[in-house]
């Protein structure tokens, strides 16, 4: 079963209001693929590390 983001409509209307009307859907991955048995990892952007870590509440907090 696939859980769609709530928010998913209002960032189509975003795109849809900056004419990207023919952009790809937003990427939707589960955290638990992305980050296997692990509770964080790093992530490079733009030459920058960030980490991305699952708190003991069970939210995920990404830090610069």
């Amino acid at each position: 079963m696939e859980r769609r983001s709530k928010k998913a409509p209002q960032r189509e209307a975003i795109a849809g209001a900056r004419g990207a009307e023919d952009a790809p859907a937003p990427l939707e991955m589960d955290a638990r693929e992305l980050l296997g048995p692990r509770q964080e990892m790093t992530i490079i952007h733009a030459g920058e590390r960030y980490r991305l870590r699952v708190t003991a509440n069970n939210k995920l907090i990404l830090t610069k």
